[in-house]
């Protein structure tokens, strides 16, 4: 049985939960927030939508493969943040130390790379609560023998 309602309510909603959870993302060096939360929000809308539409239109919007490669690919942003203090010849994730701007505390760029890494974690993370959702949806979770 469809339901209108939850569908209407959710079309209405989802653009304004994206937005903020991109907000939480980019704004968690300069407030409470940042990738971890700011993903999970992300990650959520998108189960979300699959609840209401079902599965199916859910791994329309974001594909199986799409979702691996987001995961992949944000573990390497981070990663290669990490690396960058590294050739230059400091600490992994070295920043004012590794030389980058840190800018006037209380601005969207201040804090140098901690924005940057925060992004990462935040594709991170959206994209690993989207694919244990669709693999536990889907029966392709741990199997006994």
């Amino acid at each position: 049985m469809e339901n209108l309602i939850a569908k209407t309510v959710v079309k209405f909603m989802l653009p304004f939960i994206q937005i903020y959870g991109v907000y939480v993302v980019l704004n968690g060096h300069l407030s409470p927030g940042g990738g971890f939360p700011g993903g999970a929000i992300l990650g959520t809308n998108m189960i979300l939508f699959a609840l209401v539409f079902n599965l199916k239109e859910g791994s329309k919007k974001m594909s199986h493969d799409t979702s691996t490669l987001l995961e992949s690919g944000g573990a390497l942003w981070f990663s290669g943040l990490g690396l960058i203090g590294i050739l230059l010849g400091t600490n992994y994730l070295g920043n004012r130390i590794a030389g980058f701007p840190i800018g006037v505390p209380g601005e969207f760029f201040s804090g140098g790379l901690i924005l940057l890494t925060t992004m990462g974690i935040g594709i991170k993370v959206a994209s690993t609560f989207i694919t244990l959702f669709f693999h536990l949806a889907e029966g392709k979770g741990y199997k006994h023998d």
